[in-house]
């Protein structure tokens, strides 16, 4: 690539998004340069849960250790009504756990920023620029121009390949587009409270997370790791956002559950609540990512989680296409992806907040008897991760092949040396076509063979076996039955797994290998062949 542009991709904005990104970019190859008006982490949390997927992105790039003092794993969740009474429970989904981590985790913000910076320090072919604005951009067919301004008042022209756009809810990138945002009607006033617990104290509290469903003030308490506790209170009609977050009336709020001397107020700020999605989350060359692409409402913890998602499912078809491995429609299915995947979420967050933020003292009767009697019919509740979809369309099989838009399941497993460890840290995040351990593998190794001979994508075979030592480097042993068992109940013989571990989709039978690459090959450049795709597998076909 030549040296007329600064970097192929330039990141707007190091948020945990932004810095996702980057970092992302980075080990895919790819020259970045990354502004932030900042000169530091935000010194205070906002976000304060993230889930698996998530995790396995955090992990993939080599910082669960460097997070893992800062994180714990997400408690259950109790709706209490106005008279105390658990009106819902939203529960963790019991071990073994699919994708390898707890399937919800609470961390404290500022140092995963920081782990996602100290990263970026040290990597090669990335430039940081800090306390630096992007004041605008200019768009062509080749590339992108990035005017920026530092604190000094010097400007710099930055020339990049694409940029991504991670600068927030207000982002100025999309303001100067005059891009919209498509409104899920939800939008509510709330206080976020952070306390930290001085040693010994808030031995009452809650040892769980609790919604308070009180028409007086719904609010929200949530145990964070360590010492971090959280309460989130609805801003009541006539009151002043600026006014309920001076540090009186927030410690009158807190005394239901604290006295003053246990704790230390670490930040009290107000925020509207949205569920907003954008209309256009790509201009030519320039794509939104995060806040700046859609705001969720928090009740579902799912907020930063979106943002990582759409992180992890541009970056591996940008490298792609720069590569020259697939072609241009091949970025038109972030939207067609991510957007239908962020407003299912956003309507699920969007529901549970209207259960708590109910202000009707007869309807939120009305909702108590209708979710007591759920309760009675399953009193173990509903398990949060069950509200977030798979993929439905994009870059995926044609129907008819099984597993489609499933997450590719992450065991733990043994390799050829005897280690242990999860299936991602022996395999990486690339296409894999992972195979049952009790299929004829020489067929897939032919198929497999065949598509690298037509100079198919780069692919990775993962060969399973039930042997004590696996024999070959490409073959692994699981300690537990974890994706066995979920490629049985797909009827998967083997599985194409996109870089991003949403699953292309599966081949019931070696015979059908061929084809499932053939029809993923086709779709990253399509102007290379000319026939249609061949007829897909029948559903249900042995």
């Amino acid at each position: 690539m030549t040296r007329m542009f600064d970097a192929d991709v330039a990141v707007v904005g190091l948020g945990p998004v932004g810095a996702t990104a980057a970092n992302l970019a980075h080990d895919l190859g790819l020259r970045v340069v990354a502004l932030d008006r900042a000169t530091q982490v935000e010194p205070r949390p906002r976000a304060v849960g993230f889930d698996q997927e998530a995790m396995r992105v955090f992990a993939g790039l080599g910082l669960a250790d460097a997070i893992a003092p800062h994180v714990m794993p997400y408690r259950p969740s109790e709706y209490h009504n106005a008279d105390g009474r658990v009106i819902r429970r939203i529960g963790t989904a019991p071990a073994p756990h699919p994708l390898g981590w707890a399937p919800n985790y609470v961390f404290l913000q500022p140092r995963l920023e920081g782990a996602l910076r100290q990263r970026l320090e040290r990597c090669a072919d990335v430039e940081v620029l800090l306390g630096t604005e992007a004041t605008g951009v200019r768009l062509d067919d080749d590339g992108v121009r990035v005017e920026a301004t530092d604190l000094s008042g010097r400007n710099r022209t930055l020339r990049a390949r694409y940029v991504l756009a991670c600068d927030g809810g207000a982002s100025p990138l999309r303001t100067a587009l005059g891009l919209s945002m498509r409104d899920l009607e939800f939008d509510e006033p709330w206080l976020v409270v952070d306390v930290l617990l001085h040693s010994g104290a808030g031995q009452d509290l809650p040892r769980t997370n609790v919604q308070y469903c009180e028409t007086a003030r719904p609010s929200t308490f949530v145990v964070g790791p360590g010492n971090l506790r959280r309460w989130e209170f609805m801003i009541n009609p006539g009151e002043d956002p600026e006014e309920v977050s001076r540090e009186d009336f927030v410690r009158g709020l807190l005394s239901r559950w604290l006295d003053p001397g246990e704790y230390d107020l670490w930040r009290a700020s107000s925020y509207r609540f949205h569920a907003l999605v954008l209309r256009q989350w790509r201009a030519g060359r320039l794509f939104f990512l995060g806040d700046a692409a859609h705001m969720t409402p928090p009740f579902l913890a799912q907020g930063m989680c979106q943002g990582i998602r759409d992180a992890s499912n541009l970056l591996w078809k940008l490298a792609l296409h720069l590569r020259g491995l697939a072609e241009e429609p091949l970025l038109d299915t972030y939207q067609r992806e991510r957007e239908p995947h962020v407003r299912q979420v956003t309507l699920a967050a969007k529901e549970l907040g209207r259960i708590i933020c109910e202000r009707d003292v007869a309807a939120a009767a009305a909702r108590d008897t209708e979710l007591l009697r759920e309760l009675a019919a399953r009193p173990e509740g509903i398990v949060r991760q069950s509200l977030i979809p798979g993929l439905a369309e994009g870059f995926l099989a044609p129907v008819g092949f099984p597993a489609i838009g499933d997450l590719l399941p992450q065991p733990t497993v043994t390799d050829v040396r005897g280690k242990e460890d999860l299936l991602d840290a022996f395999t990486g995040s690339t296409f894999r076509l992972v195979v049952r351990h009790d299929v004829d593998a020489s067929a897939v190794e032919r198929a497999v063979s065949a598509h690298r001979a037509a100079g198919g994508f780069p692919l990775r075979l993962v060969r399973m076996t039930t042997e004590s030592t696996p024999a070959r480097p490409d073959e692994y042993r699981e300690v537990g039955p974890v994706l066995d068992e979920w490629m049985r109940r797909r009827s998967c013989a083997a599985v194409l797994a996109r870089p991003d571990h949403y699953v292309f989709g599966g081949a019931r039978s070696v015979d059908d290998v061929a084809n499932l690459l053939g029809s993923a090959q086709r779709q990253l450049r399509p102007r290379d062949h000319h026939l249609s795709d061949p007829p897909s597998p029948e559903r249900g076909a042995a």
